[in-house]
């Protein structure tokens, strides 16, 4: 008999270990669609961020620059911004403000638009990156005079500032080539020495251009001014790409088209007598004007009129024609004494 209590015993407590099945759990979805909740709330607020961004002044701006360019303004409905102020969906028509009004009224008849105060914000860029951009030139042109001096040659170039960027200056005849003749001379070798590193470091891109005076020319290597001011140039290109990067130089040839000075006065031979190795500015050509006019302003110089040519300790040419052509054939050219 107690053995078999001591069974029954023993069965109920085998019964009171035995694992229960668990029931159903119908609250499940619950996490689920806590989850699903979370990500439309972060949604949501990303979707309000974004939609706080000031479409105001960027509606502005756009309306001002294509007017500044001169194209028709045209807008999609809808395209300025995805939510109002409140919150709530854009409406089809958007003003040119940024309001989400249905206002369509154009720029110029919208008050809250005002494309004097988007050209005024355009030109402060403008002016902005021209001055940051005349301050490098004007530090190249510091160097490079900088240069000349410590080669004993502080006149061997000038300077100044044009819509290019920084131009220097080198007169041709007895200091860059003989008159008619694209061999550099010895000094002119020495002014480009004393010009290239500067030149070499400098991340601008640079254009060499020849230019002659009035007087023609006619010789079987040069039968005009045309070659004669192209020769030049490349010359004076060749010599600096021994340090020069060349995929940053060009070289132009424009003969006697852009003279410096008006006349045919001797001063004026002279003058425009010349190759220029022009520091192009690091800007669009719509703000080189700018530049210049920065440049000139962080400089103290004045470009509105021709400077007159310094021949202190400076070689100079004669008032005669580069070359010409006597009756036998054989060129012909007369030659100034260095002062």
């Amino acid at each position: 008999m107690s053995g078999g209590g001591h069974g029954g015993h023993g069965k109920r407590r085998g019964d009171h270990h035995e694992e229960h099945e668990e029931h159903e759990n119908h609250e499940r979805w619950l996490v689920s669609y806590a989850d699903m909740m979370t990500l439309l709330m972060v949604l949501f607020i990303v979707m309000f961020a974004v939609s706080q961004v000031d479409m105001k002044k960027f509606a502005a701006l756009k309306v001002g620059l294509a007017a500044g360019f001169g194209a028709p303004v045209a807008m999609l409905h809808g395209a300025d911004q995805l939510l109002d102020p409140g919150g709530a969906v854009a409406p089809d028509s958007v003003n040119l403000s940024g309001d989400a009004k249905g206002d369509t009224r154009t720029a110029n008849e919208n008050p809250q638009v005002s494309p004097e105060k988007v050209t005024e914000l355009v030109n402060a860029l403008a002016k902005a990156s021209a001055a940051k951009e005349a301050g490098k030139l004007a530090e190249a042109k510091a160097e490079l005079k900088q240069a000349l001096v410590r080669a004993g040659m502080a006149n061997g170039a000038s300077f100044r500032f044009d819509e290019r960027g920084l131009v220097v200056t080198i007169a041709t005849d007895q200091v860059l080539f003989d008159s008619g003749s694209a061999v550099l001379r010895p000094e002119g070798k020495r002014i480009l020495d004393a010009l290239t590193p500067t030149l070499a470091k400098l991340p601008n891109k640079i254009s060499v251009d020849g230019h002659t005076n009035s007087i023609p020319i006619h010789t079987d290597r040069y039968p005009s001014n045309w070659e004669l001011s192209t020769d030049r140039a490349t010359g004076v290109l060749r010599y600096l790409a021994r340090a020069v990067s060349a995929d940053r130089m060009s070289a132009a040839g424009f003969a006697d088209t852009r003279p410096r000075r008006k006349g045919t006065d001797s001063t004026a031979l002279t003058v425009n007598r010349r190759v220029e190795i022009v520091v192009l500015a690091s800007v669009d050509n719509t703000a080189g004007k700018a530049v210049a006019a920065a440049a000139e302003a962080t400089d103290g110089t004045d470009t509105t009129g021709d400077p007159a040519p310094d021949t202190t300790g400076e070689a100079t040419a004669s008032t005669a024609a580069d070359a010409s052509t006597d009756p036998s054939g054989s060129s012909a050219s007369s030659h100034g004494s260095s002062e």
